[in-house]
């Protein structure tokens, strides 16, 4: 599964593809709605494989968490609980070494509904990222970091 080109921006829903680069922005597209649109650095643009989730010892790629939802479900999408203590509880079962303390309920909601657009568009796979190139202190340091 290769996260580098799938999108966050902060302030809108759901998930985006990366089209292209401009010198001043990205083309990006919607997964849910497929419409393209330019989007900015200071939109809070923040590609999926540079999030992770703060754990009691380390961070934990969020490739990793979903992979984990993955093998639960067997590749299928999830309910999202309504009730804040089973998202906790699902959430345990999938990461038992999450950071309590920094994970918010809201960021729960946030990785459910991303893993759900990744299963819907067959982005979730059991594969281990490639890893040349790359290096650990790359995660921004924005609110997409949990």
């Amino acid at each position: 599964m290769d996260l580098s080109k799938i999108l966050s921006i902060t302030g809108k829903n759901g998930l985006f593809k990366f089209l292209s680069k401009t010198p001043n922005s990205f083309i990006v597209e919607g997964l849910d709605d497929g419409k393209r649109f330019p989007a900015f650095s200071s939109d809070g643009v923040a590609s999926l494989d540079n999030i992770a989730i703060f754990t009691e010892t380390a961070e934990v790629p969020l490739q990793t968490v979903f992979q984990n939802i993955y093998k639960k479900e067997d590749g299928k999408k999830i309910e999202i609980p309504k009730d804040n203590s089973a998202i906790k509880a699902y959430f345990a079962e999938v990461l038992p070494e999450y950071d309590r303390e920094r994970v918010y309920v809201s960021n729960m909601k946030k990785v459910y509904h991303w893993y759900n657009i990744l299963v819907e568009h067959n982005l979730v796979d059991l594969e281990e990222p490639q890893t040349e190139g790359k290096t650990e202190d790359t995660a921004p340091e924005d609110s997409d970091n949990q």
